[in-house]
């Protein structure tokens, strides 16, 4: 306006605006380069990366108390991504992580982005960022802020890259190839327990499985319009109210924290130590975060009296070394193709809609869901606790048992192939919802849990104690954004945990 007065505009802005608008046109040209390539039949490259995140040094101090809870968030041309563990109280975090993928264009480029976790915010402090090549070699980069393009500290890595040999490469590119990794989470409301046997019921699992893409494509599970709970999460004007507490219960739950668990899957035993009655973490069935007791329970600190957690370590649950019957919640999440779950009697589903939604963060579309449940073979019915659980085989029962997704029976063989190249040498039985071998397994399951394991009646559905806040009242309590966890672009998901 004429002679009005103006907003100073600052150089950070500018910057930014700046940084933005190079990125768009590194992008526009790599996927014009692209569209060339393919107009005029030239043949594209496809390699095979191994990438070794080394760890980052001189980063600079985020937090008022201590220095700095550093992860870094990876991406590959925005089509797939790894996210790191978290790193407390450091400015030089060390990480030796692996991340594997195939068929990825010569042209590549990936992105890292390093973050702070601010815990019990629903976003992190940004640190800076850095682009490179996928060149082979060992790499140092300048990580630096995306609004000033100042330097934040060095980043190194290294890649190893092979020509690829999959004839299908073109067709199917991007292929997570492990290591298979996993988290456990607990929910927040797990410290106002009293009974540390129930920690199981409080946390969910999320499991990064490999070559999902190799058995699925680009099919995916839509949200079923004919189920009335998935109407009132996706359809109508009330929906953004319920779809922002799910999500905001979702971040809860997932949240990245220093007090996850953290491991790798290296073969089928290590799933099944993590379906241990005890387990809390590691695929030994023990803690991987300070506070941990025999037979996998912990104290997790508020609301737990000293003498609770006495208590509790006095006197560990005699069958928490035992792989505990039990039916689970699950879902292949399109994000990030990974295997997320929860005992199907979590105690965290109550008041909510859908479970499988609250795993999908309210997705539109999964790759698959529905439950599981550990077995030996030949089913519950035929076991017995003289028998160790090592001097057996162990199997496990998958079903596409989801309303909300309700997904396409006819994919349950690829299902069964996909688990089967994630975890050789297991036994893998998919069977549809209505099959009677399902149900018969899934209550043999049951019966054996509340006959022989001590496992209480109301633990096999959602159910809280008197008096004790739910997930989904906790979720409203803190001011859900309806705006937040709305899709955002590449594939990813704003307000997404890491």
């Amino acid at each position: 306006m004429p002679g009005g007065r103006r907003n100073p505009i600052q150089m950070s802005q500018i910057l930014g605006t700046f940084h933005n608008a190079v990125s768009r046109a590194k992008v526009e040209a790599k996927d014009a380069a692209a569209a060339f390539m393919d107009d005029h039949n030239v043949e594209r490259t496809f390699v095979d990366l191994t990438i070794k995140f080394i760890g980052a040094s001189g980063l600079p101090k985020m937090d008022v108390v201590g220095s700095a809870d550093p992860y870094f968030v990876a991406k590959l041309d925005d089509k797939l991504s790894f996210v790191s563990t978290v790193k407390p109280d450091t400015l030089s975090p060390v990480w030796n992580e692996l991340w594997k993928i195939k068929n990825v264009p010569n042209m590549a480029t990936l992105t890292v982005e390093v973050n702070d976790k601010d815990v019990g915010n629903i976003t992190d402090d940004h640190i800076g960022k850095f682009t490179t090549s996928v060149t082979p070699g060992a790499k140092e980069c300048t990580i630096e802020s995306i609004s000033i393009r100042k330097n934040r500290g060095t980043f190194w890595l290294n890649i190893e890259s092979t020509p690829s040999t999959d004839p299908k490469a073109e067709r199917r590119q991007y292929i997570f190839d492990g290591p298979i990794r996993f988290s456990r989470h607990f929910s927040p409301t797990i410290g106002r327990l009293t009974n540390l046997n129930d920690t199981r019921l409080y946390s969910t699992w999320k499991l990064y499985i490999k070559g999902v893409r190799m058995f699925f494509g680009d099919t995916v599970q839509h949200w079923n319009r004919n189920y009335k709970a998935a109407q009132t999460i996706f359809q109508g004007p009330a929906s953004i109210a319920v779809r922002s507490t799910i999500q905001a219960g979702h971040r809860m739950l997932y949240a990245r924290t220093t007090t996850n668990g953290f491991g790798i899957i290296n073969g089928p035993e290590d799933v099944f130590k993590l379906l241990l009655h005890g387990s809390v973490g590691k695929p030994d069935g023990t803690s991987s975060t300070a506070g941990g007791t025999p037979g996998g329970l912990m104290h997790l600190g508020t609301g737990l009296t000293s003498s609770n957690a006495a208590a509790a370590a006095a006197s560990p649950s005699p069958f928490a070394h035992r792989v505990k019957p039990a039916v689970y919640t699950y879902v292949i999440a399109v994000e990030d193709d990974s295997l997320r779950f929860s005992e199907t009697g979590a105690a965290f589903f109550v008041d909510f809609a859908s479970k499988h939604a609250l795993h999908a963060n309210c997705a539109q579309a999964v790759r698959y869901s529905g439950e599981f449940h550990p077995r030996p073979a030949g089913g519950w019915e035929n076991f017995s606790d003289d028998t160790p659980d090592d001097a057996i085989r162990w199997e496990l029962v998958i079903d596409n048992n989801s309303g909300t997704y309700s997904p396409d029976p006819l994919m349950l063989p690829d299902l069964k192939e996909l688990l089967e190249y994630n975890f050789p040498g297991f036994t893998i039985h998919a069977w549809d919802r209505n099959d009677p071998r399902l149900i018969h397994s899934r209550e043999a399951c049951r019966a054996y849990a509340l006959e022989h394991r001590g496992v209480r009646q109301e633990e096999l559905q959602p159910h809280v104690a008197e008096g004790q806040e739910t997930l989904s009242q906790s979720a409203q309590a803190h001011g859900a954004d309806p705006e937040a966890g709305m899709p955002g672009a590449a594939g990813t998901t704003v307000g997404e945990p890491v």
